[in-house]
């Protein structure tokens, strides 16, 4: 039986912390970015939230896996492509890969190698977060770690944007752009991931578009950042010279689905903020799941819109199971 979705992604163990925004000052970071690190930098980092006090949350995480996750949990057949340390990350990650569903290659590195990746991440009051991401294992994945086998037999493949920051991450999503020339049937899907990523990268991102995508997603900034555009009103009609449809979340102005013929914006669902972590990720997730469906694009849209705005109300990434049962029990009823 083909996957309905394969995917390449960094593996992190996600550790949330509720902060106010003077802590987010005091350790220098910046609101709503994300920030490469390392496992010794993030140490201080961990002592002082644990001293804080401050609410948290841990489980499985990453881009990709989040999306994942979401699209499983609606039903979907999900393949990942990862790596993690033969650690208790390691252990947690892939234990909980398996609960949510999702099939995966799980290569561990060596316990005395480097530790599975983490990712804290600051959610301030007003919903926003800051990430401080160490990749540690996953940024050393080799072709050696890939299953070309099963990613060839999905339905589409989905590239988390964060792979283009290290040399052998980049070189294991090439390789696999290069295997699925002999697949035109599979459909690749990339996510813009962060606009500063986009910005530093961009000759990366270039080079993934010339292998021929179906779908891109990113939110208005990213779109900013991957077109060029001031603005976001620019940045989609410059995506309506592209060969591919861009799916592009705008916050509260809901979203937009941009194709060679039409801008489709669709409203977004009025709701409390939490927090935002792992909001363009169930969107993602919602919407490839609806596509998969053959679902119209508005329709793909709403159910990514709604499912967007549930996790929002969430603290942390992700829907309880009962959650995403809710979820799509209501897209059906619609």
């Amino acid at each position: 039986m083909k996957n309905d979705i394969s995917a390449i992604g960094n593996a992190l163990v996600d550790t949330v912390f509720k902060v106010p925004h003077e802590l987010i000052q005091e350790l220098g970071l910046e609101i709503d970015q994300m920030n490469l690190s390392n496992a010794e930098e993030q140490a201080p980092i961990i002592k002082r939230l644990v001293e804080s006090g401050a609410e948290t949350i841990s489980d499985c995480g990453g881009s990709a896996t989040n999306s994942l996750v979401a699209a499983a949990s609606y039903g979907a057949k999900c393949f990942h492509v990862c790596k993690v340390t033969d650690d208790v990350d390691g252990a947690t990650y892939l234990n909980s890969l398996k609960d949510a569903g999702v099939a995966h290659n799980g290569n561990m590195a060596d316990s005395a190698a480097i530790p599975t990746g983490k990712c804290l991440i600051l959610v301030t009051p007003d919903a926003k977060r800051s990430m401080m991401t160490s990749l540690s294992i996953s940024s050393e994945m080799t072709t050696a770690d890939l299953d070309l086998e099963n990613i060839a037999n999905s339905k589409i493949f989905y590239i988390e944007g964060y792979m283009v920051t290290t040399n052998e991450n980049y070189k294991c999503a090439l390789a696999i752009l290069e295997h699925l020339k002999s697949y035109p049937e599979v459909k690749i899907a990339l996510s813009l991931s962060d606009p500063g990523i986009v910005a530093g990268f961009r000759d990366q991102f270039k080079e993934i578009e010339s292998y021929g995508l179906s779908y891109i997603f990113g939110n208005d900034d990213e779109a900013m950042a991957f077109t060029g555009a001031a603005n976001i009103e620019q940045a989609l009609l410059d995506l309506q010279s592209k060969s591919f449809t861009s799916i592009i979340t705008m916050g509260a102005h809901g979203s937009a689905v941009v194709t060679s013929s039409e801008i489709i914006k669709v409203d977004a669902v009025n709701i409390n903020p939490i927090d935002t972590n792992g909001a363009g990720d169930m969107f993602a997730g919602s919407f490839l799941y609806a596509l998969l469906q053959n679902k119209d694009l508005t329709a793909c849209a709403e159910f990514a819109n709604y499912g967007a705005a549930r996790v929002v109300e969430t603290f942390g990434p992700r829907l309880s199971k009962e959650g995403y049962v809710e979820t799509l029990k209501s897209f059906q009823k619609n």
